[in-house]
């Protein structure tokens, strides 16, 4: 009996999906990590780059350029090629470009018999994902994006280093869009099994004026600071990627805070949006759902009705 190999596609070779690649090779996350990109030889060059590390790791991870018509037998394609917002943009300015590029990229890739999982990066992430999900006919649970998974990474950075704890020790999520409107249930934040709210009224000499709502704000912009400095992020969407490939190849039955379509979740119906959910080899296996204030459910409303009005512009 053979055994089979675990693949994973890369679709788009630019900064963020090579250092997804990056990072699943020097994890030796999968055994073949396919490169795609409509620029065929910037993907021979991020292959050769990576294979030639390979000397210095600890697993043999094979890495090839590819083509749509290779992909029916890979396990999880990550979608990273998209449109990248200009100086003033939001994401949700880049949705038209990016809904075009995505067509391109998923009916090839379906004629190639995939029965995999998508995972999508590209921006706005929530309603492009919605796009895949429509365009592939795949099951809702095969299809997902990284959504608020790399928001709630800097959430707990932030409350991390407000606290001068490991931000592993934080506990909670940021939901809704990954974007602007997203929300933070504060009543779920604790800090080793500790709830947030209480660690700050217990200690106000040391943690006086904290606004939660700045908080927030700083979340939702923490991409755009890095944006202004470097020009774009890639490490921290790369490692909630793979972390998301992870759970599902691995089967960890992990919680983590995706984008993935809610049916009747939390009060709302045919929309993509970033809530904890159990990832496993079944891709989405479950979603969490936790109980909000009346106020936190608005908020979170507020971000739903975001994305959905987007969604509308794709003719959904």
């Amino acid at each position: 009996m053979g055994i089979k190999n675990t693949k994973v596609a890369i679709v788009g070779t630019g900064l963020v999906g090579s250092s997804t690649a990056f990072s699943l090779v020097t994890q030796g996350v999968c055994d073949e990590v396919l490169m795609i990109d409509i620029n065929n030889e910037r993907a021979v060059g991020e292959a050769m780059d990576l294979n030639h590390s390979i000397e210095y790791l600890n697993r043999n991870t094979k890495v090839r350029a590819a083509s749509y018509d290779e992909c029916g037998d890979v396990d999880v394609i990550v979608i990273t090629a998209g449109a990248p917002p200009k100086p003033g943009q939001t994401r949700l300015d880049t949705l038209d470009l990016s809904a075009k590029i995505v067509e391109t990229i998923v009916n090839p890739i379906m004629e190639s018999g995939f029965k995999g999982y998508f995972i999508i990066v590209s921006n706005p992430a929530d309603i492009i994902a919605y796009h895949v999900y429509k365009l592939s006919g795949l099951p809702k649970s095969h299809v997902l994006s990284t959504g608020t998974s790399v928001d709630t990474a800097r959430l707990k950075n932030f409350i991390g280093e407000l606290l001068d704890v490991d931000p592993r020790c934080v506990q909670g999520y940021s939901m809704g869009e990954h974007g602007d409107s997203q929300m933070v249930p504060w009543s779920h934040v604790t800090v080793g099994g500790k709830s947030f709210i209480k660690v700050l009224e217990d200690n106000k000499d040391r943690f006086p004026n904290v606004d939660l709502d700045k908080l927030v704000q700083d979340t939702a912009q923490a991409g755009w600071e890095v944006y202004k400095r470097k020009g774009t992020t890639y490490y921290a969407i790369a490692s909630a990627s793979v972390g998301i490939i992870k759970a599902i190849l691995y089967n960890e039955n992990k919680v983590i805070p995706v984008s993935t379509l809610l049916e009747g979740e939390y009060g709302v119906s045919d929309v993509f949006a970033g809530v904890p959910v159990i990832l496993n080899s079944e891709g989405v296996k479950e979603i969490v759902e936790i109980h909000m204030s009346d106020e936190e459910k608005n908020k979170f409303q507020s971000s739903i009705n975001v994305i959905k009005e987007y969604i509308k512009r794709l003719g959904y």
